[in-house]
């Protein structure tokens, strides 16, 4: 049997296949505009071929969407309302490809789960719920998958397109800090008072000032890999730029640390997301902070899902503190 998770990235989709019996991962990337071009059928497909299967040898998928702001608990495809979103309006880039992976799995016939984002419904720590959108359903991904590896207790910080932070304590998801709160990413970022006169002129949307808001534009570089370039090159503004991605990274994991006192755990440091994959960053965290971090991949989110695809299958009643309603 097989179990898949679907990462529905800021930039692309991706696909894990577990294997029952092994440990060894496969892997499936589709670029969000690439997706939004294919058929539901055609996408389909791609999974078969790229993992030597056929759709009936699948035994569940669990799947990310959007914000997953419209339900609370891990949830059966075919039950959810709207694709479990409020709506695809507000916060993020849109293209299509996340609905239209959505939709295939929808109509494909094949077992399929969709995972909640955190959010003032959600059961977290009740001080959090002040804001309404904690962090969206893939770092639910991230966190199985660390919660796999044997931590109980751990702070877990995506960082890439933007930044998010987690709090697990006990094996239990207590809060988490959104992008648009705290520390900026690369790309997106909260909204400062210049950013809110500019909206309130009407010069941009709130949506294209927070996706303009990270370290990136504001040191004048177009992408991930420009920086790093110029990084190693030691401009100055480059190394600005990452050093700020560091230190606002570590006082939100700071700042999370705070919270698992309050339930009685230290907790140890995940780091995800393609600026995870920066050593210079890694170890400037490591230095605020003052701990060894645990770096893990990009693929994480999707491993994950695909771990608690296979744990809801094989009788799962909740993943991380959320209620599990698939099969009932």
């Amino acid at each position: 049997m097989i179990y898949v998770g679907v990462d529905h990235g800021t930039t692309a989709m991706r696909f894990t296949a577990l294997f029952e019996g092994t440990h060894e991962p496969v892997n499936l990337e589709i670029l969000r505009t690439d997706a939004a071009a294919m058929s539901g059928e055609q996408i389909i497909s791609a999974l078969e071929k790229s993992f030597g299967i056929g759709r009936e040898d699948i035994g569940l998928i669990a799947v990310t969407y959007s914000m997953g702001d419209g339900i609370t608990a891990i949830e059966d495809i075919h039950t959810v309302q709207h694709r479990g979103v409020q709506s695809i309006e507000g916060a993020g880039q849109k293209t299509g490809g996340g609905s239209k992976v959505f939709d295939a799995i929808l109509n494909s016939g094949i077992p399929a789960v969709v995972i909640p984002g955190i959010h003032e419904g959600s059961n977290t720590d009740p001080r959090m719920n002040i804001f309404s959108h904690s962090t969206s359903p893939e770092k639910i991904g991230i966190a199985y998958h660390a919660f796999c590896k044997g931590s109980q207790d751990f702070v877990l910080s995506d960082i890439s397109s933007n930044t998010v932070t987690l709090g697990v304590a006990q094996g239990r998801i207590i809060g988490a800090i959104d992008a648009c709160i705290f520390a900026p990413g690369l790309h997106h970022g909260p909204l400062d008072v210049r950013a809110i006169r500019e909206v309130d002129k009407g010069q941009k949307s709130a949506n294209e000032a927070f996706t303009n808001t990270g370290v990136l534009k504001r040191a004048g570089y177009s992408g991930r890999q420009e920086l790093i370039d110029a990084a190693d090159r030691k401009e100055p503004k480059a190394l600005l730029a990452l050093d700020t991605l560091a230190l606002f990274a570590a006082m939100e994991i700071a700042s999370m640390q705070v919270l698992l006192k309050d339930y009685g755990v230290h907790g140890i440091v995940f780091i995800e997301g393609s600026v995870a994959e920066i050593p210079y960053v890694v170890e400037k965290i490591e230095q605020h902070l003052g701990v060894q971090s645990h770096v893990l991949d990009r693929w994480s989110a999707a491993i994950g899902c695909a771990e608690i695809a296979r744990d809801i299958a094989m009788g799962a009643r909740e993943i991380l503190g959320l209620e599990v309603k698939y099969g009932l």
